[in-house]
């Protein structure tokens, strides 16, 4: 692999931890933040909620 590709590994690899941790921190402490990461929030933000049926 080139250096160019393993920098790229080794960026996505610290940054994707980083997010995923502080959205988790963010839908603990503001439960209300929950609801458009789920299916039926997703449906309800593209005005199409046939799938909550």
């Amino acid at each position: 692999m080139s250096t160019l590709a393993l920098l790229v590994v080794l960026l996505l690899a610290l940054v994707l931890p980083l997010y995923l941790g502080a959205l988790g921190y963010v839908v603990l402490r503001h439960p209300r933040f929950a609801q458009p990461l789920t299916v039926c929030g997703m449906a309800s933000l593209m005005k199409t909620d046939s799938v909550c049926r």
